[in-house]
């Protein structure tokens, strides 16, 4: 039987400081832990920058001590204010209605073949655990999850049977098959909801799992368990070093929701979770919206720095217009390359199947690509050190008309070649936007004392 929380982690009995596990209690006992140091030589930062932020929760490397083939990540800032690089996040899974496995090996591809941060396996249906440990024994990108999603398929109950024990017990799976970070929806307690109740929504929750814990509450009269046992998942979480995904279940599904009671409400009670994640000894990303218009999305990364500590943050979108089912791949990186510039850490991809299907191999390619290119474009806006140099190679390679580097620096090098060949230029070195009157060639034949024809003209 699970016993009621009585006192948070800080206020534990005082004894021999137990031995470090997660990178947060090796950072705080002035440890640089491997993982810390591939991260500083990733990032071009000195390692005990790094181990600086972790120890205070501004960087989490989400880094399972069962996840061998991981390369280490960070997300998140050092302590002087300069940002680490922007990750992105693809999710994944098996779902009741498309349920291939097939097909999901074919997106983990795509993902580490676009070189995607971290991988979300959001699996829904039947036994997931076969297709999970795989995911985690192969994959060097961090893995995510939502414990909530499994809960059913994994414990063979219907949602309403599912007791706050079952609950534990399907997170404490996840950890110990090696997962990095899980996304628990513990901020919608009952304050939370009854401000949604009171003040209403045009698009009500959003969220799976939110919705799920929402049903839950509502047909048992109980406290959100992720809430009421917090202290309990956060045992699990620092046993095995996951870190915890404090989830939005409150982020707005619509614009005409963004920035109201309930998800402001919910943003408070995660701050207070976050205090006590690091009372624990537990890394700490806090996920944010959602849908929101363009001039909302500075203020709300603000809020969520100022609220929570400035935890890394980890953002779907935001998606800045309801109107474009087909495209939202394009309207989540609108958004994202303003949150990432506006303080966003951590960006979660949206395919163009947004709203409409499960996405396939070719959604996830044009998801991640859109994700990716907001990342960059954010990097570069807000100074990440370095972030310019691939621009700036590429740029050189176009003077240079040299084709070969140009794709292999693009971000989807396949992409860019097979869009130049598909029509192959009758003048050599060009391409058939200009052909002979390429600005590249024509100037780079003048420096170069060339003879330049254009029509009947000749420029030496």
């Amino acid at each position: 039987m699970i016993e009621d929380r009585t006192t948070p982690a800080s206020a534990a009995a005082s004894g021999p400081a137990p031995a470090p596990i997660t990178q947060m209690d090796y950072a705080r006992a002035g440890i640089v832990t491997p993982q810390m140091a591939a991260v500083a030589a990733v990032e071009g930062r000195e390692p005990e920058a790094i181990r600086a932020a972790v120890a205070a929760g501004r960087i989490a490397i989400p880094a399972n001590i069962h996840h061998a083939s991981l390369t280490p990540g960070g997300v998140g800032s050092t302590l002087d204010g300069v940002p680490l690089t922007t990750k992105v996040n693809v999710n994944l899974g098996i779902s009741g209605d498309l349920a291939d496995e097939a097909t999901e090996w074919e997106k983990v591809a795509v993902a580490l073949e676009l070189g995607a941060d971290a991988i979300m396996d959001l699996s829904n249906s039947g036994k997931t655990r076969a297709f999970r440990t795989k995911l985690i024994e192969q994959s060097p990108a961090m893995i995510g999850t939502v414990p909530m999603y499994d809960a059913i398929g994994y414990l063979e109950k219907s949602l309403i049977a599912i007791t706050p024990e079952d609950f534990l017990e399907v997170v404490r799976a996840h950890a110990e098959d090696g997962v990095d970070f899980v996304t628990i929806h513990a901020g919608m307690n009952r304050r939370v909801i009854e401000s949604f109740k009171e003040t209403g929504r045009l698009t009500n929750i959003v969220s799976r799992g939110g919705s799920l814990i929402f049903a839950w509450m509502e047909a048992t009269g109980r406290e959100n368990p992720f809430y009421e046992y917090y202290d309990k998942v956060l045992a699990i979480l620092h046993e095995h070093d996951v870190t915890i995904s404090l989830g939005d279940a409150m982020r707005p599904g619509s614009g005409y929701d963004a920035t109201d009671a309930a998800q402001i409400a919910e943003l408070i009670e995660l701050g207070k979770l976050t205090s006590r994640a690091w009372d624990a000894g537990v890394q700490v990303m806090v996920e944010g919206p959602g849908h929101m218009a363009l001039d909302e999305i500075a203020a709300n990364m603000k809020l969520e720095k100022r609220l929570c500590h400035n935890a890394p943050f980890y953002v779907l979108g935001p998606l800045v217009t309801d109107i474009a089912p087909g495209y939202d791949h394009i309207t989540a990186a609108i958004g994202g390359a303003v949150a990432a510039t506006a303080g966003a850490d951590f960006l979660c991809y949206v395919t163009p199947a947004e709203h409409l299907r499960l996405p396939d191999a070719a959604d996830v390619r044009e998801g991640l690509v859109a994700t990716k290119i907001a990342a960059h474009a954010a990097d570069i806006a807000k100074g990440v050190p370095g972030a310019r140099d691939r621009d700036n190679r590429m740029s050189d390679a176009r003077r240079r008309v040299a084709w070969d580097e140009m794709f292999d620096l693009a971000l989807d090098p396949a992409r860019a070649r097979a869009v130049f060949e598909s029509a192959p230029p009758s003048t050599e070195g060009t391409c058939t936007m200009c052909g002979k009157m390429c600005a590249m060639k024509t100037v780079n034949d003048i420096m170069d004392g060339l003879t330049v024809e254009l029509g009947d003209e000749h420029v030496r």
